[in-house]
C-alpha cells in the first residue's frame, strides 16, 4: 500500500529555528495578525513574514494561500512558507490547508509551526493526504513527500487527536491504490487476496467462491462474469465492534475491467473502465478504517468482484436471468452489468445479515457524470432519514453529493414483457432508472441509499486533496455517518 507521510508531532521549539532545514510553515490569520510563532519568525527574519502577510494579493487570498519565501534570513531553512489561515478552521478548510502545504512541499523536509492554531489535526490531516502518489508501476518513483515535523503547544493532544485522521488516511489510501491499479494487476484473486489481508486488523474476511455463489443462486452476478477467465467471488468483512446489535451494512460494486461484454465499449476510453470497481473500493477503504480506529458499532461491508468480457460464455442481449431473490431479469445491454453485480449481494447482505441499514457504492452509470459532473455523487434512497444523516456526514467532511429522485413512475421503463424487469431503461432517467432496478432488491423494512459514484471515484484533474486519478471519495463520509448515528 502507499505509504502515508511521516508526520511527528513535537513540542513548540521557537528558539530553535535558526537551526531547522528544509522548510518552515507559519500561520497569518485571515485578519492578517500574526501567531505567536510567525511573530518569532518575523523576528528572525527580518520582519519578511510580516511584509509577505501585508501584500494586496494575500489579503484577498483565501484561506490556505500559500506564499512562498525563498530567502529565509536568519535561519538554515531553504524557504519559509507563509500560509493564510483562521486562527480556528473548521476540519473542512483546516484539510484544504494542509493539502495546499503538502503541495507547496514536495519532497523537502517541512516544519509546521502549529503553535495555537486550532484544528491542527485536521491540517495533518490534508498534508496526509495530498502527499498521495501512486507509482506502483513507474521505474522512476521520483522523490516521495518528505518528512513532516509539527510543533505544537500540546504534541501529545494532538497526536492522540490526529491518531484517526491517519486511520481515515489509511483507509483512503487503500482506495486510492484499489482504484488505480491496472485491471490485469487487481483481478479478483488479487482484490480478494489484499482483501483478505485485512484480517490482521482485526476484520473477518470470508471469500465466497464461484461454487458458493452458484449454491447461493446469485445467478446475476455469476452472469457477469461467465464471460471471463477471472472467477467472480463475493468478499465479506466484518467489523464486530459494538455489542449484540445488527450490523450496518455497506454493498459495493467490484468490476476490475469492464469492457462492456457483448454489448461492447467503444475502443476510446475504455482504459478508463479499471475503476469501474471503485465502489469496492470505497467500501474496502472504510473498513479498513473502522478497524484501525477501533469503531465500536457493528458493520459488514460486502463487496461483488467480477470482470465483464465478450467470450463465447459471455450472457448476452436477450437472455433472462434468475437472481438470488427468485427475480427474472431480461438483459437489454450487457453493459449495465453493475447493477446486476449489486443486486444479488443486496439481497445476500439482507438475507444473512438483516442489518439495520444498508448504503451500497457504485461506478454504475455515466448518466449520473452527466448530470452531476466530478463536484458531486447522486443519493438515492427509500429512506429520508437515512439520506439525510448522510448527506449531513458528506456536509461535514466536504464531500460533494446529491439527492436524486426516485418514484414509481420510473418502474414502467424497467418493465419487462418476458420477464420480471430489464436491466435497462435506456438513455432517458438512467441513473433514476438503476436506482430503481436495485431498489426491487431492498425488502421494505430496510433503509437503504444507493450511491453513484461514476464521477467522484476518479478524477482528470487534480483536487483540493488528492492529484487526478482516484480520490477515494466517500471514506470519510461513511466514517462519519457510522461514527454519529451507531457510535454515538
Amino acid at each position: 500500500m502507499t505509504d502515508i507521510a511521516d508526520i511527528r508531532f513535537v513540542p513548540n521549539d521557537h528558539d530553535g529555528l535558526e537551526k531547522t532545514a528544509g522548510l518552515i510553515a507559519v500561520f497569518v490569520g485571515t485578519d492578517g495578525q500574526l501567531s505567536s510563532a510567525a511573530q518569532k519568525l518575523d523576528a528572525t527574519t527580518h520582519k519578511a513574514v510580516s511584509r509577505a502577510a501585508q501584500d494586496t494579493a494575500f489579503d484577498k487570498a483565501e484561506p490556505g494561500h500559500v506564499v512562498r519565501l525563498n530567502y529565509a534570513a536568519g535561519t538554515a531553512a531553504d524557504a519559509v512558507l507563509v500560509v493564510k489561515a483562521p486562527a480556528d478552521p473548521d476540519a473542512v478548510t483546516a484539510r484544504k490547508i494542509g493539502a495546499a502545504l503538502a503541495k507547496a512541499q514536495g519532497s523537502d523536509a517541512l516544519t509546521v509551526l502549529a503553535g495555537d492554531i486550532g484544528n491542527a489535526e485536521n491540517i495533518a490531516l490534508g498534508l496526509a493526504l495530498r502527499g498521495y502518489r501512486f507509482t506502483d508501476h513507474k521505474t522512476d518513483k521520483g522523490k516521495p513527500q518528505g518528512p513532516i515535523t509539527v510543533q505544537s503547544d500540546d504534541p501529545e493532544a494532538l497526536a492522540s487527536a490526529a491518531r484517526v485522521g491517519m486511520a481515515i488516511a489509511e483507509g483512503i489510501f487503500f482506495t486510492r491504490d484499489l482504484t488505480n491499479a491496472p485491471g490485469n494487476v487487481l483481478t479478483t484473486d488479487d482484490f480478494a487476496a489484499r482483501l483478505a489481508g485485512m484480517q490482521e486488523l482485526g476484520l473477518e474476511v470470508e471469500i465466497l467462491e464461484e461454487a458458493d455463489l452458484e449454491k447461493l443462486g446469485m445467478r446475476a452476478l455469476l452472469a457477469v462474469g461467465q464471460g471471463s477467465a477471472a472467477p467472480s467471488k463475493v468478499v465479506v468483512m466484518q467489523w464486530n465492534g459494538g455489542g449484540d446489535e445488527a450490523p450496518f451494512a455497506l454493498v459495493g460494486k467490484g468490476v476490475t475491467f469492464d469492457t462492456g461484454g457483448i454489448s461492447i465499449k467503444p475502443g476510446a476510453g475504455m482504459e478508463d473502465m479499471t475503476m469501474d470497481m471503485g465502489g469496492a473500493g470505497v467500501v474496502s477503504g472504510v473498513m479498513r478504517t473502522l478497524a484501525l480506529r477501533k469503531a465500536k458499532a457493528n458493520v459488514v461491508g460486502l463487496v461483488g468482484l467480477v470482470e465483464n468480457m465478450p467470450d463465447g460464455k459471455a450472457y448476452k442481449p436477450g437472455d433472462v436471468i434468475t437472481s438470488m431473490k427468485g427475480d427474472t431479469i431480461e438483459v437489454i445491454n450487457t453493459d449495465a452489468e453493475g447493477r446486476m453485480v449489486l443486486a444479488d449481494v443486496l439481497w445476500y447482505a439482507q438475507d444473512r445479515f438483516a442489518p439495520t441499514g444498508m448504503i451500497n457504492l457504485a461506478t454504475l452509470t455515466g448518466a449520473m457524470l452527466v448530470a452531476l459532473g466530478n463536484e458531486n455523487a447522486g443519493v438515492f434512497s427509500n429512506s429520508d432519514e437515512l439520506a439525510g444523516a448522510f448527506l449531513d456526514a458528506c456536509a461535514s467532511e466536504g464531500e460533494g453529493a446529491w439527492r436524486m429522485p426516485m418514484g414509481k413512475a420510473y418502474d414502467k421503463l424497467i418493465d419487462s414483457p418476458i420477464a420480471d424487469m430489464k436491466n435497462t431503461g435506456g438513455r432517458y432517467a438512467g441513473s433514476i432508472t438503476a436506482a430503481q432496478f436495485l431498489g426491487r432488491f431492498v425488502k421494505d423494512d430496510t433503509p437503504w441509499c444507493h450511491l453513484d459514484i461514476a464521477g467522484t471515484a476518479s478524477v482528470k484533474s487534480e483536487t483540493a486533496l488528492s492529484p487526478k486519478g482516484a480520490t477515494g471519495w466517500g471514506v470519510m463520509a461513511l466514517n462519519r455517518l457510522i461514527a454519529d448515528r451507531y457510535e454515538s
